[in-house]
Formats: structure tokens, sequence, C-alpha cells
């Protein structure tokens, strides 16, 4: 489903300024697979999820989605495979349009005849049941403008957007960082209901420890571009947040650093 080969990724090469972002990034995701991925800022996380949707190319290695070596496909080019949600309520939907235009355009991703955003009975009927799944009441408001929501409901927005064609993989960029705990809670929540419901292949970038440890099948630690712990299906379960510091310290010889975004 995917495959990461060797992924380098090195900015400002050659400058005082140069920063190994990836080193030697090695990954498999088995259909379903729901990863969650913890480190520090500044570990790589974010650059291998932009790696994996081509918004960023490595500069050795290769990214397999499907059985289609996408290494070099631009981010557009991918967008058939991939759902991303990003951290920022704002970066995934379109304020100025409505909820149902919104909607129409995630639909339409998938559509061979390019965009096709007409919205027809049957499809207003589909997209009403689909928001119905979030349980904020949004399937009665198909034509309010998007920019009125609040930031949960933007994100649980876009969250069923990312989702609506079940993609390949489904990216998740922090997506509960930038809300307030009860939204945050929500949106967690949702994650999971739609993440299971549709069996969909999932890397979840996460500050939050324990919510790495709640959610999915497997969990990825990562330190300075690399990924120096894999956490199994069958020992995943019982895992704390101890031991998660004690399998860093064994690692790297040092004390992980204990900010409270990354303890949770």
């Amino acid at each position: 489903m995917l495959k990461l080969d060797r992924i380098n990724k090195i900015f400002n090469e050659g400058t005082p300024d140069e920063k190994i972002a990836l080193d030697n990034i090695n990954l498999r995701l088995a259909p379903g697979d729901f990863v969650t991925i913890i480190g520090s800022n500044g570990a790589g996380k974010s650059t291998m999820m932009n790696m994996i949707s081509g918004a960023l190319m490595p500069d050795f290695g290769s990214v397999t989605i499907d059985s289609n070596d996408v290494t070099r496909l631009p981010e557009y080019k991918r967008a058939h495979f991939i759902g991303r949600v990003f951290q920022d309520p704002m970066a995934g939907t379109a304020p100025a349009m409505t909820i149902e235009e919104n909607l129409a355009i995630a639909y339409s991703r998938n559509q061979k005849r390019g965009l096709r955003f007409g919205v027809d009975k049957k499809r207003r009927d589909f997209f009403r049941t689909s928001l119905e799944r979030l349980h904020l009441n949004l399937e009665n408001r198909l034509t309010a403008k998007v920019g009125l929501l609040s930031g949960g409901e933007r994100q649980a927005l876009s969250l069923l957007m990312a989702t609506f064609t079940k993609p390949s993989i489904l990216l998740l960029d922090e997506h509960t960082a930038a809300l307030d705990p009860s939204r945050a809670d929500l949106i967690t929540k949702l994650t999971k209901e739609l993440v299971e419901a549709d069996n969909l292949t999932t890397l979840m970038v996460t500050h939050n420890m324990q919510q790495a440890l709640d959610l999915g099948n497997r969990l990825i630690m990562m330190d300075k571009g690399q990924i120096i712990l894999e956490v199994s299906e069958d020992k995943k379960p019982g895992l704390t947040i101890p031991d998660l510091m004690t399998e860093f310290e064994h690692i790297r010889g040092e004390k992980m650093n204990s900010d409270r975004a990354l303890l949770g």
C-alpha cells in the first residue's frame, strides 16, 4: 500500500545552515494499517509526510503507493491517492464556498473528467448522509459558508472531505493540535470512527504521546530525521508513556525532550 525506500532529504546542503531532514527512511504500510508518529520538533515527521504527498521530492530514495512509483510525481498528480488533513483548520477547506460546494470539490477528486462540481438531489442526499456521521448538525447547513464554521467544525469537515473517496493513504499532520481540548477530543473520536469504518491506511503525526498510544495499530518514533523505534501491532497494546521515554533513552543515551506538548 505504501513503501518508502531509503528516503533522504537535506535542506540547504553545502551551507552553514545545512540540515539533514530525513536520513535513510524505510517504512512499509500494509492495507488498513494505522500508524501514529511521534517525535520532538525537527524530528522529520512533517517532512516525511510532505515527501509522501509530493509537496517535497527526496534527494535519494523512492516512494511507492499501490505498487505505483510516485517518487517524481508532483503533488497534484498524487492527489487521487492521498487524503490529507493539516494542523490549521483553515487549510483544508475553501472559506468563501458553501459546505455543499466544498464537499463537491472533494467528491470530484477521483472523477476522470476534470472538476465536476454539479450537485443533483442524489448527490446532495449523499452529502447529508455523510455529514450525519460527524454529529455536528452540518447536514442541515449545506448552504452555509465554511468561513462561518468554528475551528472544530471546519476540521471535522476537512477530515470528512479527506476520507470521502476512500484514499489509498490518509495523512493526518497534527490535525488536533490547534483545537481546544473538547474539540480535539471530538476530532480524535471522529478520526477513529472514520478510519475504522472504511479501513483506511493512515499515517498520523501527533505531539500527544497518549493520543499516539490510544489510536492506531502501530507506532513509530522519529528523531533527527531517523525512525529510531517501530512498535508493532502485537506490542503496542499496554505500552505506556514511561515505556516510550525509556526506549528513547536506551536508543539515544539521553533523556527525551520533556516539553509538555510532546508528553501530552
